[in-house]
């Protein structure tokens, strides 16, 4: 039986997104005077900013998951795999290109910062290892599949402070970025990957019981009570575990315990979507959440100058005052939703006219 799309799935996806935007011009172009943090605005940006990239993981492996699952009829699934394989390997592609600067690449330079790994490597990595854990377990216990997926993340978790202690200088550098940012990578694929299982964890739970009546209820009132429990009182559990142990990892994580705080506040955030779930079926809004990919691609192109070096960074880095800065943050985001909607709407034809000039030749 194959279970309905959940639309505030996408609804979550396009609010962060559109967090992410706004999000990187402001801090990208925003003047250092302005960044002062007992002022209350920029607290609550910074909170914001804090849990966008957690949120993003987590729904990018739930979105995922739940379509690879929502469907048991094999040609469905082959389908599903067969998609997500490409699209896997082409968020990674993505991910180099759009750190290869032409010009450099025209005199003959490959910029050491071309290696940097960020999101979209550690989601298209992700996104195989789903794939692989299916094809392993998932296919034949969807159970098992469930408990892998959340014993690996909450291992990738407990265990961070140790991983991040590696000594990785003996590894090439370009292998070396997805496990630590000593080198320049603004991401890692270690821990952030375990937000995207996480993610997968609660997608199962979402296909095998969201036609139930009193799901929802229970779902809601369980991601408020955990994420509160995870964001106040986890850092208190790991010191138990540190004494009832004695592993210096629990305490470790007790007192650097970031993951876990943000995983409540995702659990939060997916709350209060669920929560207002009959209100997020606008199409528009749907469509942002559907076109991530476009968006994060011309975000890039915009602010960064992926490709060619000459964006708004290179501009007005860190020069703009508050009202600039929030202003600027808003047609930002509107102007590259709108090259996003352009692109989808026009991409048909760019892929037609593409493969009739390779017939050609």
């Amino acid at each position: 039986m194959e279970q309905k799309r959940l639309h505030f799935i996408d609804a979550i996806r396009a609010w962060a997104i559109l967090m992410m935007l706004q999000g990187h011009f402001i801090d990208g172009l925003l003047a250092p005077q302005f960044r002062d943090q007992d002022q209350g605005w920029f607290q609550i940006w910074t909170y914001f900013r804090g849990i966008t990239a957690p949120v993003f993981f987590t729904a990018s492996g739930l979105i995922f998951t739940y379509l690879l699952f929502k469907n048991t009829h094999t040609t469905y699934v082959n389908k599903r795999i067969k998609k997500g394989l490409k699209r896997g390997v082409q968020l990674i592609v993505l991910g180099y290109l759009l750190r290869l600067n032409i010009q450099g690449l025209l005199n003959g330079h490959i910029y050491p910062s071309f290696f940097y790994v960020d999101v979209l490597h550690c989601i298209g990595l992700a996104i195989l290892i789903l794939i692989f854990a299916y094809k392993l377990i998932g296919h034949w216990s969807v159970k098992g599949f469930t408990i892998v997926v959340f014993v690996l993340a909450t291992l990738i978790f407990s265990f961070e402070p140790w991983f991040k202690g590696l000594d990785w200088s003996n590894w090439p550098v370009a292998l070396s970025h997805y496990f630590t940012r000593e080198n320049g990578a603004l991401f890692t694929f270690i821990p952030w990957v375990g937000y995207s299982f996480y993610g997968a964890f609660m997608a199962v739970i979402l296909v095998k019981l969201s036609h139930k009546k009193i799901f929802y209820p229970i779902a809601i009132l369980g991601l408020f009570i955990l994420g509160t429990w995870l964001k106040y009182d986890s850092s208190r559990f790991f010191v138990f575990l540190d004494d009832q142990f004695g592993w210096n990892v629990f305490s470790a994580v007790a007192y650097n315990n970031y993951l876990f705080i943000r995983l409540g506040d995702v659990f939060w955030v997916l709350g209060v979507f669920m929560l207002g779930r009959q209100f997020l079926q606008y199409k528009t809004l749907l469509v942002i959440g559907q076109n991530t990919l476009s968006i994060y691609v011309i975000h890039a192109v915009i602010l960064y100058g992926s490709f060619h070096g000459f964006g708004l960074y290179k501009f007005f880095k860190k020069s703009l005052n508050v009202p600039e800065a929030f202003a600027g943050a808003l047609i930002f985001v509107l102007c590259c939703v709108s090259l996003s909607f352009l692109y989808e709407y026009k991409k048909g034809f760019v892929k037609d006219y593409i493969s009739r000039i390779f017939k050609k030749n």
